[in-house]
């Protein structure tokens, strides 16, 4: 798709978006060169009128599971956090993807009121409050489930984690005791400490504070940039904007690991002055997200300009719902339970490592 800016006098633009019926959740990669007589637009309103969310309705496609290497048997699924937004999204997108079986137990400290939860033809009602029980009892709850569902006619079991800051430490530790492998989703804690112990006790992981797949790309893309050709935007200046859910109040970690590759770049940007956008109002109005996904959507623009203003560079990422950090952690899932024996002996692993095997789901549910 390309967009007109009608005050430019030439304009290249380059847009790769696509968007699920489900969640018409949308990813625009947008890389911009304009030269406008040095008339730079610098509104946020100017930036993100022109670009409203679209709703296409893609064809139901079944993905072969040879594509991504078949499993000799299932891989059972845990999702500790399952009663948060992302867990629920996650749980969804295991129960439809074939291949794979959410297991009816949990990790949770906030048990819902009825004390279950349905995902398909899966109820979840098996909840362990590792607050109130202690971590002991946590590690042979962990055992006994993973004793229960790996290594049956081939089948895997992997457990995903998707909590909250506070708790990843703790819970970390928990999984290295019980040698259970899993996927981290989750931000924050001591990052260095329980990856290196992870690593050290040679448990299989996928640990990314990242899962939206095309999103890693692009970071890996422009890292790789950076890597090639430094200071190739030395003199450039740079604007960030981040529009993420009023309740997320600090730049996000997508956002940091860009700048730092922009300003290996050149660049020269200050993380603190990305601005953040978090009142619904501007979000709305000016940058045109749906009402649908005010709560829940990440929109970052990156703007480099010349010193003389006659020359500009634009990266955008668009994301509304979690559907894509959803389908990037099932993805990791299946990557995990094809790579928990490898012949080289990794068991420590990024999304970058599961973007280079392939044979990924891109904005689709297999159909069990």
């Amino acid at each position: 798709h390309t967009h007109g800016h009608e005050h430019m006098s030439c304009v290249r633009t380059l847009t790769f978006s696509t968007a699920s019926s489900s969640s018409q959740h949308q990813y625009d990669y947008q890389s911009r060169s304009a030269c406008s007589g040095g008339n730079v637009r610098r509104s946020i309103r100017g930036t993100f009128a022109a670009r409203r969310a679209q709703k296409i309705t893609p064809t139901k496609r079944t993905i072969a599971m040879a594509a991504s290497g078949a499993n000799d048997g299932t891989t059972y699924v845990m999702v500790n956090g399952i009663t948060g937004k992302m867990g629920h999204a996650i749980a969804d997108s295991v129960t439809n993807r074939e291949g794979f079986t959410l297991v009816p137990h949990a990790f949770a400290v906030a048990i819902p009121a009825e004390k279950k939860l349905t995902f398909g033809d899966v109820v979840v009602d098996d909840f362990f409050n590792v607050e109130k029980e202690g971590k002991e009892k946590a590690v042979a709850k962990l055992k006994e489930i993973q004793n229960k569902y790996a290594n049956k006619d081939g089948s895997k079991f992997i457990l995903v984690d998707f909590t909250v800051p506070d708790a990843i430490d703790s819970n970390i530790a928990m999984y290295v005791e019980a040698m259970v492998p899993f996927v981290c989703g989750t931000t924050g804690g001591n990052r260095e400490k329980f990856t290196k112990d992870v690593f050290d006790a040679k448990l299989p992981a996928v640990i990314a504070p990242q899962m939206g797949k095309q999103v890693v790309a692009l970071q890996a893309a422009i890292k790789q940039m950076a890597e090639s050709f430094p200071g190739a935007f030395k003199g450039y200046s740079m604007r960030v904007v981040e529009s993420h859910q009023a309740s997320k109040v600090d730049t996000s970690g997508t956002a940091k690991a860009l700048i730092q590759s922009f300003n290996e770049l050149g660049v020269g940007f200050d993380v603190n002055n990305v601005e953040l956008i978090r009142d619904v109002e501007t979000q709305r109005d000016a940058m045109n997200i749906p009402e649908e996904y005010l709560l829940g959507h990440a929109y970052h623009t990156y703007t480099l300009t010349s010193a003389d203003n006659t020359v500009s560079f634009e990266f955008q990422h668009n994301v509304c719902g979690r559907t894509i950090y959803a389908e990037g952690t099932v993805d990791a899932v299946g990557f995990l339970s094809r790579n928990l024996e490898r012949s080289d002996g990794k068991t420590l692993f990024d999304m970058i490592d599961v973007l280079r095997e392939g044979g990924m789901v891109t904005d689709a549910n297999t159909t069990k």
